[in-house]
């Protein structure tokens, strides 16, 4: 048994290196704990006693135990307590932490105490954190499958949300956002009457014009109400004069962005002086944008792309959320496991074709500028690396003005389709990386260029030999609904290297009703027979729907993603029901739940339990007089005739 113990012992040393937890084995290297622990014997003998791990992270103790076997994992009493008798406490993972972290509790100064039970191996195992205050009471916490949670980066987090059970400050952040997009769309539509698309351009227009601010070339005390140069005016030659500082080029692109922008200087309406306000409405939408966005983006360069937040609210207040074009904003979480997914590193060159409001080029920067301290580099990442399309004007302007707030990268995005560039043409350009979100649900038969699977396949063809492209689309994209769709997978394992699917939760896209899935390829390598593709259910990925708010993260969603980041890296061997790896054919359907069949033999419990849901459901389809359905003559239909025909009249 011991030497079971001793591979889960290695495993767990293995989740802690990757988690960047440093905790010391079978004793403490500080003082205070090693001398408790020293009294801490499992059999109550005062004698030592001594848990796989403990250690410090910022103010929290942290204490492992685990048991090479998963029914070993916890034994509770007959009121579902954690059993704390001394049998229970020497063989079972959760109930020997908690008899640590108790201990420890009494016998040291930490007053934050999170023991950790431990069973099983990398394929199959519980890990279950128990959190112990200074007087000893424990609160069970939710299970886990890494120790991600537990580093310094995240312990806080960790603690605030499934500790004190509070939001934290980037919780407080996104309902903030929510709060202000809704706020600031009444006010677009009471005082300006502004059209859905005009919106975002209205917002993205003045948070360029406030960056002038610091050059003395506008200031928001200007905006007088002044009918001789109005007030969008006086905006429109801020944004005119930040495009030339921020060195938009070609000529003919920035007169694009200009003729975006006109809305904010030709609206008569939002430039008179509003006597509910006393002010314009331009005034108004100015001081609003510059207390609640503009210093976020200003002074917090995360991968979060504000501007497609707004533009996402406004349109699904209006009603109008840009479905009717295919147009599904991607939620920042997915624009950054994308980066993840694909391992992008400094020297990458990204392509977005269909960049949207540019949250996936965000992302992208954001996570490759975090990978490096070089000002040089970091320059270059802006400036050089990131390239996008969009055929929208309106979504174009967004992105560029996100572009633009974030330091550069607005010199290599395009207003363009990108179905109709010419992929050995954009292959010249050097990209490494693709990611795309493509418009949904517009191709057909009559025009199957417009096919998901046909944005895929032109992607491909424009990143680089050994390139690698991530792409979210439906799930039925990877079935091949038509012989069309059929047809372009058949071309592209000729091509390309499908790596692998994530089948993904229904609810990423909240309220749009599409199942979405991500697909990972290798450019411009043929795809092997013998080739294993991983396949990967991550429908629970710690994302649920949150009234009145929407998708919303729970605090498991970071142990979730990290989990699926080691399968698709081979770190951890998992489950099939979470990962099937096989060979494929271009006319499978390229889903987890085609390749996936449960191996698992059921156990006696199961079989009761199914043989009792098929007998409730057989009473059931006899007292309501289905009894026809298992060759069953129903006496309550006899019943029920033989009353009819005495009485002329059912007797039900």
């Amino acid at each position: 048994m011991r030497a079971k113990e001793k591979n889960t012992d290695i495993w767990v040393y293995e989740l802690l290196k990757e988690a960047g937890l440093k905790l010391d084995p079978q004793g403490s290297t500080i003082k205070e704990i090693n001398r408790a622990l020293k009294s801490a014997s499992k059999h109550g003998t005062g004698k030592p006693g001594f848990p796989e791990y403990t250690g410090v992270v910022k103010d929290f103790l942290i204490v492992i135990e685990n048991k090479a076997s998963v029914s070993n994992h916890v034994k509770r009493t007959s009121d579902d307590l954690i059993c704390q008798e001394t049998d229970s406490i020497v063989n079972y993972a959760v109930n020997g932490a908690l008899f640590y972290g108790k201990h420890l509790a009494k016998n040291t100064s930490y007053k934050k105490i999170i023991a950790i039970g431990v069973s099983g191996n990398e394929k199959k195992h519980r890990i279950s954190p128990v959190f112990v205050n200074e007087r000893e009471d424990y609160y069970e916490l939710p299970k886990l499958e890494t120790f991600i949670y537990f580093n310094e980066q995240n312990i806080d987090e960790y603690y605030v949300k499934e500790i004190l059970k509070e939001n934290t400050d980037f919780e407080k952040e996104t309902q903030e956002i929510l709060a202000d997009a809704k706020v600031l769309h009444e006010d677009l539509r009471n005082y300006g009457a502004i059209q859905d698309k005009d919106k975002p351009l209205i917002v993205s227009g003045i948070l360029l014009a406030l960056r002038e601010i610091e050059h003395g070339n506008f200031s928001i005390e200007s905006l007088t109400g002044d009918t001789r140069v109005t007030d969008g005016q006086k905006i429109y030659n801020a944004i005119q004069a930040n495009l030339s500082r921020a060195n938009v080029s070609p000529e003919v692109k920035k007169d694009k962005l200009l003729n975006q922008f006109s809305v904010i200087k030709d609206t008569t309406k939002i430039n008179l002086i509003e006597p509910n306000l006393g002010k314009t409405p331009n005034r108004h939408f100015t001081e609003f944008l510059y207390n609640s966005i503009y210093k976020s983006i200003r002074f917090h360069q995360n991968g979060e792309d504000y501007l497609g937040r707004f533009y996402g609210e406004f349109m699904s207040y209006s009603g109008g959320d840009g479905q009717t074009l295919g147009i599904i904003l991607t939620p920042r979480h997915i624009t950054e496991l994308f980066a993840e997914l694909l391992d992008l590193k400094p020297e990458d060159k990204v392509l977005d074709p269909c960049c949207g409001t540019g949250g996936f080029l965000i992302a992208a920067m954001h996570n490759m500028m975090q990978k490096t301290n070089d000002h040089f580099i970091k320059e270059s990442i802006r400036k050089d690396q990131l390239f996008g399309l969009e055929l929208q004007p309106y979504m174009f302007t967004i992105a560029t003005t996100n572009m633009i707030l974030r330091g550069d990268g607005k010199s290599n995005l395009e207003q363009d389709d990108f179905l109709k560039q010419n992929p050995k043409k954009i292959q010249l350009k050097g990209c490494t990386v693709g990611m795309m979100n493509p418009p949904y649900s517009q191709g057909s038969k009559t025009n199957p260029d417009l096919y998901e699977i046909s944005f895929t396949e032109h992607l491909l063809d424009s990143i680089v030999e050994g390139g690698r492209v991530a792409i979210i689309v439906p799930q039925s994209t990877m079935t091949g609904k038509t012989k069309y769709e059929q047809s372009i997978k058949a071309n592209i394992l000729k091509k390309h290297t499908l790596e692998g699917v994530i089948t993904l939760n229904k609810n990423t896209f909240y309220g749009v009703g599409v199942n979405p899935c991500i697909a990972v390829f290798t450019a411009g390598v043929p795809h092997h027979e013998k080739k294993v593709c991983k396949f990967i259910n991550f429908e629970d990925d710690g994302y649920v729907v949150q009234k009145h708010v929407g998708l919303v993260e729970t605090p498991s969603a970071k142990d979730k993603k990290q989990h699926l980041l080691n399968a698709w890296f081979n770190r951890v061997e998992s489950d099939i029901s979470f990962c099937v790896e096989t060979t494929i054919e271009y006319d499978d359907e390229w889903l987890h739940s085609f390749y996936y069949f449960n191996d698992e033999i059921p156990s006696n419990e199961d079989f009761q339990n199914t043989i009792a849901d098929y007998i409730t459901f057989e009473v059931n389809m006899i007292t309501h007089g289905r009894g026809y359905l298992f060759g069953i003559d129903n006496e309550l239909d006899q019943i029920k005739n033989t009353s009819t025909d005495a009485t002329g009249d059912s007797n039900e």
